[in-house]
C-alpha cells in the first residue's frame, strides 16, 4: 500500500485542517470492507446520512462503511445507485426542490435533476463508500476529501494548479455537497474540487459555517503536495503570513500620550 500516512502528514503541515483528511473509497461488494470498518446501522442502531459519515471518519478518527442498509438520505440513495425504483425516487426527488422552494417550477427542477444526474453513480454499480481517515488509512482510495476555511481552500488550489496552470472548475448548487458534488463529482471527473457543503451537511453533519471541504482525486495528490510545497517554500502559507512590520497608526489621544504629536 502507499505511504498515504506520509502524504497524510503533509497536508497536516502544509494546509493545518482541524479534522482529519479523509480517504474515500467505493467498492463493488461489502467483502471488500476492510477489518472492523465501523457501519452506521450497527454502531448506533439508526439509518443515517453519507455527510454524517464524512463526519464520523474526520472527527472522530474511524474508518466507516455505508451501503444502502445503512443510509437514510434518498439523494444519496439515488446519486449512490442504491434505490429499488430510479424512476420514482427521482419524481419523489423532483417533486422535493419545488416544495421546498429550490427550484421555481417544473423546468428548474428538471434542470436540476438533469445536473444530478451527470453525477450520480449507474444502479447497483457500486455496493458501497468507505471513508478512513488518511493517515491511518485501511484502503486505497480513489479521492481525498478535506475539510478547511476558505484560505485553506485558496492554498489547495494554489496546490492543484501549480504544475498544470489549469483552473479548479466546481459546480455549486447548495444541494447534495459532499456526498454529490464531492466524493461522485471527483470521482466522476478526476479532477480536485472545491466543494460547497449543503444544507443537509450542515443540519445533519455539523458542518460549521466557516467550512468548506476540497476533494483530490488519488492519482493527483502527490502533484498537489509538490504543489504546496513549492508555494511554501517562496512564503504563499498557510496560517497567512500577514504584514505586521510596520510603525502602527493611532487615534489622536494615543498619539498624545505616547508623546507624539497627532496629525
Amino acid at each position: 500500500m502507499t505511504d498515504w500516512s506520509e502524504k497524510a502528514q503533509a497536508l497536516n503541515r502544509l494546509i493545518r485542517p482541524l479534522t482529519f483528511p479523509i480517504a474515500v473509497k467505493l467498492v463493488k461488494s461489502v467483502a471488500d470492507f476492510p477489518e472492523k470498518t465501523r457501519r452506521p446501522f450497527k454502531e448506533m442502531g439508526v439509518k443515517t446520512n453519507i455527510c454524517v459519515g464524512l463526519t464520523l471518519t474526520r472527527k472522530y478518527g474511524w474508518t466507516v462503511g455505508m451501503t444502502t442498509e445503512d443510509n437514510a438520505c434518498p439523494i444519496a440513495m439515488y446519486t449512490y445507485g442504491w434505490s429499488e425504483s430510479e424512476p420514482e425516487i427521482k419524481k419523489a426527488l423532483t417533486d422535493f426542490m419545488k416544495v421546498m422552494n429550490y427550484a421555481a417550477n417544473d423546468a428548474a427542477a428538471k434542470t436540476t435533476m438533469e445536473a444530478v444526474e451527470q453525477v450520480k453513480l449507474n444502479k447497483g454499480q457500486y455496493a458501497g463508500v468507505v471513508f478512513s481517515p488518511l493517515e491511518r488509512t485501511k484502503v486505497e482510495p480513489d479521492l481525498v476529501m478535506m475539510f478547511c476555511n476558505p484560505a485553506q481552500a485558496m492554498r489547495l488550489v494554489h496546490g492543484a494548479t501549480q504544475e498544470t496552470g489549469i483552473s479548479v472548475h466546481s459546480v455549486f448548487s447548495g444541494r447534495g455537497g459532499t456526498c454529490t458534488e464531492g466524493v461522485l463529482q471527483t470521482f466522476k471527473t478526476k479532477e480536485p474540487k472545491v466543494v460547497l457543503p449543503g444544507n443537509g451537511d450542515r443540519v445533519w453533519a455539523m458542518v460549521q459555517d466557516d467550512e468548506l471541504a476540497f476533494t483530490i482525486p488519488a492519482s493527483l495528490l502527490d502533484q498537489v503536495i509538490r504543489g504546496l510545497e513549492a508555494t511554501h517554500q517562496t512564503g504563499i502559507r498557510y496560517p497567512i503570513p500577514v504584514d505586521v512590520r510596520h510603525e502602527p497608526l493611532f487615534p489622536g489621544q494615543l498619539k498624545q500620550a505616547s508623546g507624539k504629536k497627532a496629525s
